[in-house]
C-alpha cells in the first residue's frame, strides 16, 4: 500500500508543480518587506514615525466551499476550480513615540461579491480594533476590544481610510490574496514531498 501511496504522491507533486503559478513568492507593491516563518507571513513597512506590520497565517485560509464543488460528472480533464487563499490578517500600527500599538483584525468576507454595481465595496473588512502594549507578544484579554459590528459607519470609514493611508487598501488586499495563495501552494507541495519521504521511509 505504501508503494502505491508514494507513487500517487510523486504524480500529485508533478501535477501541482505544473500548475504552480509562482516559482518564487509574488511581491507586494508599496515597499513591504516580507518575512515568512512556516505558514505565518509578516509584511513590514516603515513610514515617517510609524511601523506597519501585517501578519497572516495560511493555515485554514482556503474557504471550504471550494472543495465540495467537484461534481461526480466532472470530466477528468476539466481544470479543478482554482483554490484561493483568503486569510484573516492582523494590521499593527506602531508609532515611534507611543507605547501602544493599534491592532486591527481584518478579514475577507465570505460573500465577496457585493450587490451589482457596487464598485466601492471593499474586499476586506475590519473585524476588531484594540490597543496592545508595544513589544509584548502576548496580547491582553483585559484590553478593550472594539468589535466593528455595532460601530458607527463614519468611524468605520475613518478606520478604513486610516489603513489605506498606510498602504493597506484594496490593491494591497488583492496582492495579499495572491501572495497567500502562492505561499499556501508552495507549502502544500512541500507537505506532499515530506509526506512522500515519510511514506517511503522504511
Amino acid at each position: 500500500g505504501d508503494k502505491a501511496f508514494a507513487q500517487f504522491l510523486t504524480d500529485e507533486i508533478k501535477e501541482e508543480k505544473k500548475i504552480q503559478k509562482h516559482k518564487s513568492l509574488p511581491k507586494v507593491s508599496g515597499g513591504w518587506e516580507l518575512e515568512v516563518h512556516g505558514t505565518e507571513a509578516k509584511l513590514v513597512r516603515k513610514i515617517a514615525g510609524e511601523k506597519i506590520t501585517v501578519t497572516f497565517n495560511i493555515n485554514n485560509s482556503i474557504p471550504p466551499s471550494a472543495e465540495d464543488d467537484t461534481q461526480e460528472g466532472q470530466k477528468p480533464d476539466e481544470q479543478e476550480p482554482e483554490l484561493t487563499s483568503t486569510p484573516n490578517f492582523v494590521v499593527e500600527v506602531i508609532k515611534d513615540d507611543t507605547k501602544q500599538t493599534l491592532v486591527l483584525d481584518c478579514h475577507y468576507p465570505e460573500d465577496e461579491i457585493g450587490p451589482e454595481g457596487e464598485e466601492e465595496s471593499d474586499i476586506f473588512t475590519i473585524r476588531e480594533v484594540s490597543f496592545q502594549p508595544t513589544g509584548e507578544s502576548d496580547w491582553k484579554d483585559t484590553n478593550y476590544t472594539l468589535n466593528t459590528d455595532s460601530l458607527d459607519w463614519a468611524l468605520y470609514d475613518h478606520l478604513m481610510d486610516f489603513l489605506a493611508d498606510r498602504g493597506v487598501d484594496n490593491t494591497f488586499a488583492d496582492e495579499l490574496i495572491e501572495l497567500s495563495t502562492a505561499l499556501e501552494h508552495q507549502e502544500y507541495i512541500k507537505f506532499l514531498e515530506d509526506l512522500k519521504s515519510f511514506v517511503k521511509c522504511q
